[in-house]
């Protein structure tokens, strides 16, 4: 007797719940930054001596701080802040980092040598001593921050690129392409990266959530975004000594920054398996 080949077919999950939950954690953040340059409670800006230290109330859902702004406002600015940094960031390590990493999986040597240890320098020195150093030449500006986030992500893509490109480059797809004649640069451009889409997408989410958090520790030590624009790390710089009879001024930039980076993180899991190619041949 012959045994029952079973022709069942994997059954269809539901959607991730962590997905989902990141994604309106994320949106929500989008949405407020974007509302924030049209419209805010009140003026980040003005003084209201009047009404510093304020706790939180129906007229200030998350209080005021030591010159009487309002809290809420100064949170959905500062997103737009933190949003703006990391996009522009993490938008310098694609656009440096992935040609970087195709060319050195296309060429090998001393090519790929030479890329993959001025990666390790730029390794050597972390974001902050990057921002340091760039800070003590031009300023402390929210557009020296970007460059110094920036340029640290360069080699994280660069090394995530060429390692994820180096085995296509013995695949059928790619040999019959260079049988016919073409070039590295083309055969990089149209097959190897397609193929990599699926991982620069995740990575760039999680890359953006460390950005999120690195704008925070750069203005923290006053080396981001300066006043009069706020920054959820300067208001936690500014708040630390406030914190035994104003602890709001603590806990709601502070929870702002953590949901936002578990947000990100959450989409960037569940990017990872939504696009895993082996998640959708069922290995």
């Amino acid at each position: 007797m012959t045994g029952a080949v079973s022709t069942a077919k994997p059954r269809k999950q539901n959607g991730d719940p962590g997905f989902l939950t990141g994604a309106a954690i994320t949106l929500t953040f989008i949405a407020l930054a974007f509302a924030s340059q049209f419209w805010t409670p009140y003026d980040v800006t003005a003084l209201d001596i009047g009404a510093q230290f304020s706790a939180p109330s129906p007229s200030h859902w998350f209080g005021t701080n030591h010159l009487g702004r309002d809290v809420l406002s100064m949170i959905m600015v500062g997103a737009q802040t933190s949003i703006m940094v990391a996009f522009l960031a993490v938008g310098i390590g694609l656009v440096i980092g992935v040609p970087l990493g195709l060319s050195a999986a296309a060429f090998g040597g001393y090519v790929d040598e030479a890329l993959m240890r001025s990666g390790d320098l730029i390794f050597a020195f972390p974001a902050i001593i990057l921002a340091i150093l760039i800070t003590a030449i031009f300023g402390a500006t929210a557009t020296n921050a970007i460059v110094a986030i920036g340029v640290f992500n360069i080699p994280v893509f660069a090394r995530l690129t060429r390692g994820a490109a180096m085995p296509l480059w013995t695949a059928g797809y790619v040999m019959a392409a260079r049988t016919a004649g073409k070039n590295r640069f083309a055969i990089s451009v149209e097959h190897i990266f397609p193929n990599l889409a699926h991982l620069l997408i995740v990575q760039a989410t999680i890359q953006f959530s460390l950005a999120i958090l690195a704008e925070a520790g750069l203005a923290y030590v006053g080396l981001g975004a300066q006043p009069p624009t706020p920054s959820w790390g300067r208001m936690l710089a500014e708040s630390q000594t406030m914190a035994s009879f104003a602890p709001w001024l603590v806990l709601f930039p502070g929870f702002a920054i953590f949901t936002f980076v578990l947000g990100l993180n959450l989409v960037g899991d569940g990017l990872r398996h939504r696009l895993d190619p082996r998640r959708e041949r069922g290995l």
